[in-house]
């Protein structure tokens, strides 16, 4: 008898986590907009609340309409679970949570979107934790910055804003020698496009807000637990490795096995944090999910259109398109995103930060907001705002340049996309 074969993924973005709700037969998954479930009886809550049995007990901690988005995207990972969370912030805070102490750092690549740069520059100093800011190109930097306080080593898969493709598999070597994890976040790749833990990561975080869900309607966050990672091969994670005194001395790591980090963000992080995905926001993301690579397809299309288009106009300096034969990240496509380079990437325009304000206020088609991942094409000068709070050596370094604006490359038509950028370049440079 052989095994079926696996379901492709345009299958599993529909079907994955998802049944008829048995109730009703409701073939959507039901919005369950409830803050608590009834129990059996008191043996049947005790069970729950000693984590002897699995189920639902409150949605600050588990939802059914949340649950099927967390297998959902555990699935299209390769993950053995996720947990979701109110905001891709969220996300990195809980992934951070159950791995971090007083006194601890994480290695951190420069090329990272503005807001995280803060929360892990700023933020984190108040829990007592630190990063260190490295060029993840000089594999030797990133040697040289971990030390026996470093705890996880953290990058993105195609980085915001420039669309710089991390080498994943010699960053996954550099965390494996050093016993520590490896967290990608693969917001800007989605698992179409990259499947991180494949590529020998940890932990795989999302802002569930942008191509997940594609449609700008809500915030939320999920982290991706490989299942791969022995929590208890040294000392360096006691909350995962170490008898839990707010269970009765339980160890995640020995009772969850490949599914103690999933269980600890549930039970715990979850718990004490309250970072909770809301039911209503789970159900958008799965209508979203389902018709992910048939968006990212056509993001990918436009995007390699628009950028080809861009380089060869003499009013702009340089493109960061990696799916340009131009750019040194180039050769990594075919081994870290072979279904493409994203959607998402900057370019300089002659005239520096004046024109850059111009041309913003010129376009007609995209439209100027904070977010990325849209069906609709958007635009942001980073420097002025999503990477405002840096320093400009810090803008430079994550490729948000006072020259540069940054776009995310929607499903409209390419050619209305780049008579738009046409008409507001002679606006803005003329």
């Amino acid at each position: 008898m052989t095994d079926a074969p696996k379901p492709g993924f345009d299958t599993l973005q529909v079907h994955a986590g998802s049944a008829p709700d048995p109730a009703t037969g409701a073939r959507q998954t039901p919005i369950y907009q409830t803050t608590a479930f009834v129990f059996r009886d008191a043996d049947h809550a005790a069970a729950l609340f000693n984590l002897q049995e699995v189920g639902y007990i409150y949605s600050r901690l588990t939802n059914p309409t949340v649950a099927v988005l967390q297998e959902r995207v555990a699935t299209l990972e390769g993950g053995v679970g996720a947990v979701c969370c109110s905001s891709g912030h969220a996300a990195q805070i809980m992934a951070l949570f159950p791995l971090m102490q007083p006194g601890k750092n994480i290695v951190a690549s420069t090329r990272l979107y503005g807001g995280t740069v803060t929360q892990f520059s700023q933020t984190i100093k108040r829990f007592g934790w630190s990063a260190k800011f490295v060029d993840f190109d000089d594999l030797d930097a990133v040697k040289a910055a971990i030390d026996d306080d470093t705890r996880a080593v953290f990058c993105e898969a195609i980085a915001n804003p420039g669309g710089y493709i991390t080498d994943l598999d010699a960053i996954s070597a550099i965390s494996d020698d050093a016993g520590i994890p490896l967290i990608v976040d693969n917001t800007s790749a989605t698992p179409y496009l990259c499947r991180p833990i494949e590529h020998g990561a940890t932990l795989v975080v999302h802002s569930t807000t942008k191509y997940l869900t594609g449609n700008g309607t809500v915030t939320g966050g999920v982290v991706v637990d490989s299942g791969k990672f022995d929590w208890a091969a040294n000392d360096k994670f006691p909350s995962l490795s170490k008898p839990e005194p707010a269970y009765h001395g339980l160890v995640f790591a020995e009772t969850f096995g490949p599914m103690a980090f999933t269980f600890h963000g549930i039970a715990v992080g979850l718990r004490d944090l309250g970072m909770t995905m809301n039911p209503q926001a789970a159900h958008y993301t799965l209508m979203g999910i389902e018709t992910l690579s048939l968006r990212m397809d056509r993001h990918v299309e436009n995007a390699q259109r628009v950028a080809a288009w861009l380089e060869t106009d003499p009013r702009v300096e340089y493109v960061t398109y990696a799916g340009l034969p131009s750019s040194p990240y180039y050769d990594r496509i075919a081994k870290i995103c072979p279904k493409g380079a994203g959607a998402l990437f900057t370019f300089a325009v002659k005239g520096g930060y004046e024109a850059c304000v111009k041309l913003v206020d010129a376009l007609e088609l995209f439209s100027h907001v904070a977010n990325l991942g849209d069906t609709r094409s958007l635009i942001i000068h980073s420097a002025s705002t999503t990477h405002r709070q840096l320093s400009p050596e810090q803008q430079k370094a994550a490729g948000a340049s006072p020259n540069v604006v940054r776009v995310s490359i929607g499903i409209e038509d390419a050619d209305d996309l780049i008579a738009d950028l046409d008409q507001a370049l002679s606006k803005a440079t003329g």
